[in-house]
């Protein structure tokens, strides 16, 4: 099968690999039809992850069920399905409890597993024409009758939707509330998205790209250029000096200050002082324990210069960790399916395959108009 594959550093390239195959009774063998890149993919497209070269990338995806195990019993052949980017086993005590993100059998040793993604098991990733589902009769999300002509709502349910949406939960937003949003790339805009639905009163978003901040005001938010440094002036101004009710991070460890220099406790420090005394925070952009290639010491340990004091001294509540996908995937797909939400207005670009190196390099640059990128197999 052809398939993305990590060689290094900014280097991937589509090749003929070995053809993903049921492995396990409880199996099942998906022909991708669309893929997403994540933003989490940059960081292994960079090299700033452990990742090995000859990994295939790829954790939102999208497909048809061509073949199923022998224990396999509520997925059917020719089924419509998105894959949660966490895999789950369904029945430790994590998973029990809905935090699926945590699985604690499908990668031994530590918390939680995922497709095509480093520290987080052997599984491939679905940027490939075929990919093996595990305990399919758990993580495979059946899709409705009009998914068909819905491919670029649903696959948004893979992640990066459930993502956005589970920012917004951590950060404890009720309906009539203002939030403060750092970051308006793919999870970004769809915290602000999630924001939007669950009936916020004030959605601001920070970050400096033109384009990303048009579609932030496109969508009825409150764009703000952090390229002056000027960001939370601008926060406290529109919210009378108070600060925002609740936040979200939603850039992680690799961002960067108005001068382009990286500054892993930028973003953090900006919401502590961004959002109101009592307020919640929500961190869901990626924050790594090791960082070998990080600009300091400091960071390079995975830690932090945090301004705990304030944080502290303001009474502010933080959750964190990746979403549990399946805590919200089928509910979101309930909203699409009744024309109540379309997320793929997220879309930039909409490629086959074989243009995935191309596009990776593009939407590595941050290049203007590169919001977020499909791919499709043509299956």
């Amino acid at each position: 099968m052809k398939a993305l594959v990590y060689n290094g550093a900014r280097d991937v390239s589509i090749n003929d690999v070995e053809d993903a195959r049921i492995e396990r009774p409880t199996d099942v063998l998906v022909q991708i039809v669309v893929t997403n890149i994540c933003g989490s993919d940059l960081h292994m497209y960079e090299g700033r992850t452990e990742m090995e070269s000859g990994r295939v990338l790829g954790h939102e995806n999208l497909g048809r069920v061509i073949e199923v195990g022998s224990a396999v019993d509520r997925v059917r052949k020719g089924d419509l399905v998105c894959l949660p980017f966490n895999i789950g086993c369904g029945f430790c005590e994590n998973c029990e409890r809905g935090l699926t993100g945590f699985c604690l059998t499908c990668n031994p040793g530590t918390a939680g597993a995922a497709y095509g993604f480093a520290g987080m098991g052997p599984y491939s990733g679905g940027q490939a024409e075929l990919l093996r589902v595990p305990y399919a009769d758990f993580n495979c999300l059946v899709l409705p009758p009009d998914a068909e002509g819905k491919l670029l709502d649903y696959v948004m349910l893979s992640d990066i939707w459930p993502t956005g949406w589970h920012a917004t939960e951590l950060a404890g937003l009720k309906p009539g509330e203002s939030i403060l949003i750092y970051g308006a790339g793919p999870v970004g805009l769809m915290a602000a998205y999630s924001a939007k639905i669950k009936g916020a009163s004030q959605i601001m978003v920070v970050d400096r790209h033109p384009d990303r901040l048009k579609l932030v005001e496109k969508m009825g938010a409150t764009p703000i250029s952090d390229a002056n440094d000027d960001a939370i002036e601008q926060v406290m101004e529109l919210t009378k000096g108070v600060g925002a009710d609740r936040g979200c991070e939603c850039v992680g460890y690799q961002c960067h200050d108005h001068h382009g220099h990286e500054c892993n406790h930028l973003t953090m420090n900006a919401l502590v002082e961004g959002v109101r005394a009592t307020g919640g925070i929500g961190t869901i952009g990626v924050f790594v324990p090791s960082d070998p290639k990080a600009p300091t010491e400091l960071e390079k340990s995975g830690k932090m210069a945090f301004d705990f004091g304030k944080f502290w001294f303001k009474g502010q509540k933080i959750g964190t960790g990746q979403a549990n996908v399946k805590a919200y995937n089928r509910y979101l797909a309930r909203l699409i399916e009744q024309d109540r939400a379309e997320p793929s207005f997220i879309v930039s670009h909409d490629l086959p395959l074989d243009q995935a190196p191309d596009a990776y390099r593009h939407f590595d640059a941050r290049d203007e108009g590169w919001t977020k990128v499909v791919l499709r197999t043509g299956a």
